[in-house]
């Protein structure tokens, strides 16, 4: 997740949190105007009145009656006709009249930032964009929120598919788009898309509290949620930003933000550095940063950029008391733009908050990185001396924080925020990309995802929907010797889910990727692979939708004859040669094996493993996908052996 969007999403929950509660509406607002109501099935319609009030809901020429009940709200079902354009007519204490409705099929879109990652940013991004002029294709992004109960109204409305819709605020979800577009080009059904993802969340925060009691393996954070609820405390979903209302005294009364703070008895200190004067080289602390600059008149015009380089484990940036961005992402450089208006000729003042969790001295980065770049490329340094008061000295015996991430992590705030609002809205299907957050407790993820998914199928009521997942594509430095991985093992997580839990799907994506960028840009083999998965197992059509899937495999001699399903038109090479693939014995160390196709088999053997018991392939985080189908479609990683793996017993709990 980029600081500018940690900064946006911690802005929105503070602002919902510190918000008073609206009145609750007549109609929820996951139903409006452009709309796709789902074919096939009664759809669910709810709102509020006062208790005992008659509802009517009108779709074409069905209808369906509610009552509300005594906590106020009302719910109908009505079966719309099958097809085509229609209006919808609520009458009751208020009439509402949707215009432009679409009946077609729904798919809820949920996971963290790579299926937030928005269509502006893809591969040829700019005429994809252009592109997207698709009237059969609405789109409802549901607005991030957590909460510590049960919310009942979703902030979005429903807009139909333009250049315009798909690029606001960032873009719509590429992922979801480019399904959506394969699938309504192949069916002619209109496609509705409910966006409903946070970049940087794991999985827990997508579950119900019932679900999560029943593992037991988070009732300590559970209690944390609890006590939070019963506080009414504000919805950030972060531990660490309760820890810091709690502790940190330049949050109370005047901030130490304010430029107006007289700070002249603080220390002087330079940046990079700061802590050392305060003796926390070696603890955990909260410590306040302020620097004055005078800047000329007139200001250039153009946005301004406050750059503050590497930093562990939080900061906090303030210019001129207004808050310009937080991130608790170590290893992403702080480049925080700054709104129009934020600075202005003469004296400015730059307030930075920093928790240093580790030994490091905070600032990571060289002094001449840490810097103000103006609108017209001015760059003015900012490292050097500032001054310097300690919040907080969090040495033991002080607490810690549960967690330090300064956005939603903690478990079931967005199923409740963000999940529960929308259910149980009628739907087809739903497509699930995420796991990057879990990757360190990829074992336990084989328990959560299928929890997960069970979890959202209780929501919405409408049976075993299709859950379509996408499996990690390929990141990190590429390793040169076989071994264990934890990428490699929430890839088996996710590959075991679908296997087991009814109607699910896989889309493999290792031949996808970059090393160095979690967020790769090449989202459409994604989302038409996902495609590939909803056209063959829930729209009936004939086509290659998997890569090869291992089967099986025999001992001959001194090699392993592996064979796989989903090997129509048979197996493939992509690259020089196949590889990929290892060995061990039984003494379980791996050695990368030679690999070569027979018919629809692979035959593996290794000079340095006489009697193989074992084979792996793309067993890393970053593998060379070398094995496909005729069709072009990668095979899925997979391991024969079922020995220990690195994450196994891995809980933070």
């Amino acid at each position: 997740m980029n600081a500018r969007r940690c900064f946006c999403i911690l802005i929105a929950l503070v602002a919902h949190g510190l918000a008073t509660a609206d009145p609750l509406p007549f109609l929820s607002p996951i139903f409006g105007d452009n709309m796709v109501l789902q074919r096939g099935q009664p759809n669910a319609f709810w709102g509020w009145a006062k208790p005992g009030e008659k509802i009517h809901v009108v779709v074409a020429e069905k209808s369906g009656d509610a009552i509300a009940c005594a906590d106020g709200r009302w719910q109908a079902r009505v079966v719309p006709p099958a097809s085509g354009e229609c209006v919808v007519t609520i009458d009751g204490p208020q009439q509402v009249k949707l215009q432009h409705v679409l009946v077609g099929d729904v798919w809820l879109c949920g996971g963290q930032s790579n299926m937030q990652f928005g269509l502006p940013g893809a591969d040829d991004g700019a005429n994809e964009v252009a592109a997207a002029d698709q009237p059969n294709i609405r789109l409802f992004t549901v607005a991030s929120r957590s909460a510590y109960a049960p919310a009942d109204v979703p902030k979005g409305v429903w807009k139909i598919c333009s250049p315009k819709t798909v690029a606001e605020s960032g873009g719509f979800s590429a992922v979801a788009y480019f399904f959506a577009r394969r699938v309504q080009r192949q069916t002619g059904v209109p496609i509705g898309l409910v966006q409903d993802c946070l970049g940087g969340t794991p999985v827990e925060c997508w579950m119900s509290p019932t679900t999560l009691h029943t593992l037991k393996d988070f009732e300590r954070p559970m209690v944390e949620v609890e006590r939070l609820r019963a506080a009414h405390a504000p919805g950030y979903g972060s531990y660490l930003m309760h820890w810091l209302d709690e502790f940190d005294l330049g949050a109370r009364g005047p901030s130490w933000a304010d430029p107006a703070l007289d700070d002249h008895a603080w220390k002087i200190v330079r940046l990079p550095g700061g802590f050392a004067e305060f003796g926390l080289e070696e603890v955990p602390a909260v410590v306040w940063f302020r620097r004055e600059l005078t800047l000329p008149d007139p200001l250039p015009a153009g946005a301004a950029t406050l750059h503050l380089g590497v930093i562990e484990k939080m900061d906090t940036a303030y210019v001129n008391g207004s808050w310009v961005g937080a991130s608790s992402w170590v290893e992403n450089p702080r480049a925080y733009r700054l709104a129009a208006g934020m600075l202005q000729p003469g004296r400015n003042v730059i307030a930075v908050r920093v928790f240093k969790l580790k030994s490091k001295l905070g600032f990571l980065t060289a002094p001449e990185k840490i810097r103000l770049t103006l609108g017209d490329g001015t760059e003015l340094p900012v490292a050097g001396e500032w001054r310097a008061a300690m919040s907080v000295d969090a040495r033991p015996p002080h607490p810690l924080p549960l967690g330090y991430e300064n956005y939603p992590t903690m478990p079931t705030v967005l199923y409740q925020g963000m999940i529960a609002p929308v259910a149980p809205l009628a739907i087809t299907g739903a497509l699930w990309y995420q796991g990057e957050a879990n990757s360190n407790r990829a074992f336990q993820y084989r328990s959560l995802l299928p929890l997960m998914i069970a979890d959202w199928r209780r929501a919405f009521g409408q049976g075993e929907f299709p859950f379509l997942i996408v499996q990690l594509p390929a990141f990190q430095s590429r390793k040169d010797q076989p071994g264990s991985d934890d990428w490699a093992e929430l890839r088996e997580a996710q590959a075991l889910t679908a296997r087991t839990v009814a109607n699910c799907g896989l889309a493999v994506t290792i031949d996808t990727g970059e090393a160095d960028n979690i967020h790769p840009k090449a989202k459409q083999p994604v989302g038409e692979r996902l495609a590939l998965l909803a056209l063959a197992q829930h729209y009936g059509k004939k086509i290659v939708s998997h890569g090869p899937i291992f089967r099986a495999l025999e001992r001959e001699g001194g090699a392993l004859r592996l064979s796989f399903d989903h090997t129509e038109g048979g197996l493939a090479i992509q690259g020089e040669r196949l590889a990929e693939f290892s060995l061990a014995g039984s003494d379980r160390q791996w050695h990368w094996a030679d690999a070569k196709i027979e018919g629809d088999t692979v035959v593996v053997s290794s000079p340095d493993v006489a009697e193989p018991v074992a084979v792996r392939y793309a067993w890393q985080a970053n593998p060379r996908a070398t094995l496909f189908n005729a069709v072009g479609l990668p095979a899925a990683p997979f391991r024969s052996d079922d020995w220990p793996g690195v994450t196994e017993g891995r809980n933070p709990w």
